[in-house]
Parts: C-alpha cells; sequence; structure tokens
C-alpha cells in the first residue's frame, strides 16, 4: 500500500466500497481480535482490550497467563503484536471522530488525498488511484460516483480507451485541506510523549517489521 488517507499511519485503506466499514468490508484486521487467539469480528476476552484493568491490561501480563495455562506455547509475538492492535483500535476510533467532526468520511478522505498528493493539477486516473490505494477498481468507482454527486470531484474521459480522470474541484480541494489538516494535527499530538530520539527508533523498528510481515505474508511466500 502506498499510504493510508490523510499520509499519517493509519491502516491499510483497504478494498471497502464507498461507505463501507473500514474495519472488516476494508479487508483491513479487524483491531477487536486481540494476539490471545480471537478470530477476525469475535468478542475479544474479558480483560484483552485496551481499556482492561489489572495484569491483564498489559500484553505481559497476556503472554503470562497464556505461559501458565498453555506452558510451550509460543507467547514470543504477544508483547509486541498486541499492543500494536491495541493502538490500531485506539487510533482508528480517534480518528473517526476527527472526520466526524470534520465532515467526511474515511473513504472519501482516501479518495480526495490521494488526488491531492499528486500535486498539480491534482488529477489522477482511476487505475492509478486503484493502484495507490490498494482499493478494488470497482470500490473506486463508487468512491469517485458519490464525491461527484457531492461536487467534490469531477470525471472526465483520459487518452487511453476506456480510461477515466478524477480531478479534485475547489470544493473538493478545501475540504481535504480541512480535513487533513484536522487529522495530522491531532495525531501529531497523539505521539507526543515520545521524545524525537524514540520517533526515529519506533519508525525504524516498524519499517523493518512491515517489511518483514508483508514479505512472509506474500502469496508467494508459500504459508
Amino acid at each position: 500500500m502506498e499510504d493510508d488517507a490523510a499520509g499519517a499511519g493509519t491502516p491499510a485503506s483497504g478494498a471497502a466500497a464507498a461507505g463501507e466499514p473500514r474495519d472488516r468490508a476494508a479487508g483491513r484486521p479487524d483491531p477487536a481480535a486481540s494476539a490471545a487467539g480471537t478470530e477476525r469480528g469475535a468478542v475479544p476476552p474479558v480483560g484483552s482490550g485496551p481499556g482492561a484493568s489489572g495484569s491483564a491490561r498489559t500484553a505481559a501480563g497476556i503472554a503470562a497467563a497464556w505461559r501458565r495455562e498453555r506452558p510451550g506455547a509460543p507467547t514470543d509475538s504477544i508483547e509486541i503484536v498486541t499492543p500494536l492492535w491495541w493502538l490500531a483500535k485506539l487510533f482508528a476510533d480517534d480518528r473517526a471522530r476527527v472526520l466526524r467532526a470534520a465532515g467526511i468520511d474515511a473513504a472519501t478522505l482516501d479518495l480526495l488525498s490521494v488526488i491531492r498528493r499528486a500535486g498539480p493539477p491534482y488529477v489522477l486516473g482511476t487505475r492509478e488511484i486503484a493502484r495507490r490505494t490498494l482499493v478494488t477498481a470497482g470500490a473506486v468507482s463508487q468512491r469517485v460516483a458519490r464525491a461527484e454527486r457531492e461536487g467534490l470531484v469531477r470525471r472526465a474521459p483520459g487518452a487511453g480507451p476506456r480510461s477515466v480522470e478524477v480531478a479534485l474541484t475547489p470544493a473538493g480541494h478545501a475540504l481535504v485541506e480541512r480535513s487533513v489538516d484536522a487529522v495530522l494535527g491531532r495525531e501529531a499530538s497523539l505521539v507526543q510523549g515520545l521524545t524525537p530520539q524514540e520517533r526515529t527508533q519506533l519508525i525504524t523498528l516498524l519499517d523493518t517489521l512491515m517489511a518483514d510481515v508483508r514479505r512472509r505474508t506474500a502469496p508467494s511466500a508459500g504459508g
């Protein structure tokens, strides 16, 4: 994936059509599932969520409990994966609140943002939009049609056969500017607890983990 709606690190934009839930429908792992073994969409065990109390509130507590209950179980990943699930849930919920206040949904912001990041004259073909966002062609078509009805983009025939170009309108440009400022400003405040050095270290580690997980989960990996 190229990046998320605002370029600020939200989980993948996925393949959801416009208006569909951003977790299950988009093909993004449901943040409700945890490393304690719940399946996508299932209710996580009591004490495994980001708001749990006591020792179960920490990933270390969950790992210790599984080692106690199932000696020999491979628990090494829990203290890495579980906090990532929890952070994804917290960030996603917080961003949803910001977007509601800004008067835009995540799918529309995803569309407007990828065109805005392309630079002047703020035009992209639908195939390129799909490639950059990892959204299916059908989902892109639905998102563009809805945004066009709302006066945020306009479509025009492209240079190639059956190609379509999508351009931001002044209203769409203004909306994405406001929305991105709101999202990035809010999320900048959420990571203020890290020092500049800690941020650099975390970025490096996340990049390393992301590249390796992508390699291991690619269809050609044979899992």
